[in-house]
């Protein structure tokens, strides 16, 4: 060895040579991994990747929806600011809206995607205008935090909202202030309307899904089942279910049908948890 190394030349490196077997092995394990993703389901998806992580918020997000044509994503929550996101290629973040001094608690786009509503803990319900970003209207009325709102799918853009007043209120946006006002017992924390815009549906921290009749300013009817919070609604697109999601940990689907039967709770899915906070 001493001979050997003393005939090499100064400076002189030599390269490690993989042997022919660890060239064999890297080949097997490639081949391998290709086979996994050959055998795996096929996606269906254009994303650039399976799951997409999107930064950028500063606090807690607490709602998202996408945009009615699916091309763009909009999300908001405990710092104030609503982020639009490009759902495709690398998902980035093409706006930022500002204009609420309180978290924002719920946001929903209305039927055509041209403007986006806000609920925010600074007691108001806010109007954007989805092109260019700026707001059409601050709607100013609640004494509480204002927990969710929802816009009409169909007639005049009407809006519901529902607050810790224990109030509903129903906003016409060519119009000042609210234009109805239902007065609940308990905090109300979900709310939306049904497909035709002349029942509202709210829930709260009593458990209960309370329709209420436009015309009779009243309670219609109610439905019980959930044995915590109501956190969250969503109308199923010809508006004959509601899916319901609450601090019980079930999510329900419910018949609002008019005529529906009596048992109007018609499945019950477990396994959405909510943290020790609630």
């Amino acid at each position: 060895m001493a001979a050997n190394s003393s005939k090499r030349k100064q400076g002189e490196h030599f390269a490690i040579v993989p042997s022919k077997r660890q060239k064999q092995n890297e080949l097997a394990i490639r081949n391998q991994q290709q086979s996994l993703m050959q055998r795996g389901p096929p996606r269906s998806s254009s994303l650039m990747a399976p799951i997409m992580l999107l930064t950028g918020h500063e606090s807690e997000i607490f709602t998202t929806e996408f945009h009615p044509d699916g091309e763009t994503l909009a999300s908001a929550g405990f710092d104030r600011l609503i982020y639009l996101w490009n759902v495709y290629d690398e998902c980035e973040n093409f706006a930022v809206l500002k204009g609420h001094t309180g978290a924002i608690m719920e946001l929903h786009f209305n039927i055509d995607g041209s403007t986006l509503f806000t609920a925010s803990t600074d007691k108001t319900v806010c109007c954007w205008d989805y092109e260019t970003g700026g707001r059409i209207k601050k709607l100013k009325g609640h004494q509480s935090f204002v927990n969710s709102c929802c816009p009409s799918r169909r007639g005049n853009q009407m809006i519901v909202s529902g607050a810790d007043d224990s109030t509903i209120k129903l906003w016409d946006i060519r119009k000042r202030g609210a234009v109805q006002t239902f007065q609940d017992i308990y905090q109300v924390t979900a709310v939306c309307f049904n497909d035709t815009a002349d029942q509202i549906l709210s829930g709260g921290i009593d458990n209960e899904v309370k329709v209420w009749d436009l015309r009779k300013n009243d309670i219609l009817y109610t439905m019980p089942g959930h044995t915590d919070t109501v956190t969250g609604f969503k109308l199923s697109p010809d508006g004959s279910f509601l899916l319901s999601n609450a601090m019980d940990n079930t999510v329900r689907i419910w018949d609002v049908r008019p005529y529906a039967p009596v048992e109007r709770c018609v499945k019950v899915f477990m396994g959405a948890q909510h943290n020790f906070e609630k």
